[in-house]
């Protein structure tokens, strides 16, 4: 379901939706290691800053994070959290791992240190992806959320812990909107440019990216990519973004500064998460 990457490079973790396990692979030979049994059937993954933790989102059963040590490979915890969770980040400064439940409609934050759950926020749908906006100390400042049914995101304010803004994707001419096999999942897909002054939306509905000015959250821009854009990923210079089309089994390659689509790479079957 999800993949992620050691900071140093040498592994990548992927969620094993068939055999509940967290896959270990080497970066160098692509060679399955190891497989980390988990308490329950996973969906997305995380990895801490400093590459010492994994925390994989359990979906299945009453809902958890597993906490996986990377230095032995073995799960070292297993955090309870109220409802199935979809995905897990870890917050810009490495301080939070934020995970959102779809069936519990909340946003648990887990402080990395105690690994404990410090706070959760109720929305008032199922959590869906999210991306992190951060202050010049590089504490984390709003949480971009979208949430299911909804063709847009909102915003948490992380010190108040409120919803403070919500935000619909435009209209499209009814010849161009998706409204079948959207998983309850209108938009699905978020990510901050690294010089930290745009975010990109993905819409399913619109099969679109959104660019969004984080200055005021009005939309400066937008590409057409291909069907059911489901994941989006951006080099680190900030370029290019990766947009997985889960209908069109393919990759679509943007240029972020033109807003064109320079590409589209073809791939194996309902392409997703990508990293």
């Amino acid at each position: 379901h999800g993949a992620a990457v050691a900071p140093d490079g040498s592994r990548f973790y992927i969620t094993n939706e068939a055999e509940s396990t967290l896959d270990i692979a080497d970066a160098k030979t692509l060679k399955v290691t190891k497989h980390i049994p988990l308490t329950h059937h996973p969906n997305n993954v995380a990895v801490s800053k400093d590459g010492k933790r994994v925390y994989v989102a359990i979906v299945g059963g009453p809902g958890a994070v597993d906490v996986i040590d990377t230095a032995s490979l073995t799960r070292a915890k297993s955090i309870r959290t109220e409802g199935g969770i979809h995905n897990t980040y870890v917050t810009p400064d490495g301080k939070f791992v934020i995970a959102g439940s779809i069936i519990g409609k909340k946003i648990n934050v887990i402080d990395q240190k105690t690994e404990e759950i410090v706070w959760t926020l109720p929305m008032e749908e199922g959590v869906r992806p999210m991306a992190f906006e951060t202050n010049p100390d590089g504490s984390t400042k709003r949480i971009f959320v979208e949430l299911s049914n909804f063709n847009g995101f909102v915003t948490v304010d992380f010190a108040t812990r409120k919803v403070v803004d919500k935000i619909p994707m435009p209209e499209v001419a009814a010849s161009e909107k998706t409204t079948v096999g959207l998983q309850g999942s209108p938009c699905h897909g978020l990510a901050v440019t690294p010089d930290g002054k745009t975010l990109t939306v993905l819409s399913k509905m619109n099969s679109r990216v959104y660019f969004v000015s984080l200055l005021d959250l009005k939309i400066v821009g937008e590409t057409k990519v291909g069907h059911h854009p489901d994941w989006i990923t951006l080099t680190p210079d900030g370029k290019r973004a990766y947009v997985a089309n889960a209908g069109s089994n393919s990759v679509s390659v943007v240029d972020i500064a033109t807003r064109k689509e320079l590409t589209q790479i073809p791939v194996g079957q309902v392409p997703k998460r990508n990293i």
